[in-house]
């Protein structure tokens, strides 16, 4: 009786977590989102999901600001969270509340009733198409920001070439002067070393010549 017991409590302890890890959204009204294979721009994009399609909710990421998601199909990915409502959207609220008034007509309510249902979704409606156009501008300073960043890129990336290509010419000019300061060093050595031989030379002879000179000068007096 106690493990039956167990086996119920675990078969609800797991029950319960797939009920908070998995919960129903539904994408905003008036956009197309990219379901993209990870949390991040630079995932690459799976498939395109529209306005008012239900996807399920498997994981939040406060930090990144994304959601993972699985479609009806199957097909999971991760979405912007700012992008999921906790209801349908306002078209689709519409056209439930149509065809209950549609419903409600064969079923003979009230004309008051109905009208009071249809102002209350007008409004609903009016609501959700003003906060879309609030994240439509939101989206669109965005997007410029994002653009004006690109293009700040692009010129940062030419800035890098031409140093690079001036830094490869300077490069070039030193190895050259290197090579020609090498090249003087070597024939400042040689001048030196004939120089130096030269010198020696001189004095070699010099050498031989002086007490020759010496030689027939003393031998100059002894004839007197």
């Amino acid at each position: 009786m106690k493990k039956i017991t167990i086996c119920y409590v675990s078969i609800l302890w797991l029950f319960a977590s797939s009920a908070a890890h998995s919960a129903p959204a539904w994408v905003s009204d008036e956009f197309e989102i990219t379901l993209r294979s990870g949390p991040s721009t630079t995932n690459s994009i799976q498939l395109m999901v529209g306005s008012g399609t239900r996807l399920e909710v498997l994981e939040r990421n406060s930090e990144s600001g994304y959601a993972r998601v699985r479609t009806s199909s199957g097909t999971e990915g991760w979405v912007l969270s700012r992008y999921l409502m906790n209801q349908p959207s306002a078209r689709d609220q519409l056209e439930a509340l149509a065809g209950k008034l549609t419903g409600n007509n064969t079923q003979g309510t009230s004309l008051n009733s109905q009208l009071a249902a249809v102002r209350d979704g007008y409004n609903s409606a009016k609501r959700q198409i003003s906060m879309l156009e609030n994240e439509k501008s939101a989206l669109e300073s965005e997007l410029a920001e994002i653009r004006r960043a690109a293009a700040d890129v692009l010129g940062i990336n030419e800035q890098n070439k031409n140093l690079m290509d001036e830094l490869a010419t300077e490069k070039m000019r030193a190895d050259t002067l290197q090579q020609q300061n090498r090249q003087l060093s070597s024939e400042t050595t040689r001048y030196w070393f004939m120089s130096g031989a030269l010198v020696l030379l001189v004095g070699v002879l010099l050498g031989i010549w002086v007490p020759r000179i010496r030689w027939q000068r003393r031998s100059g007096y002894d004839r007197f």
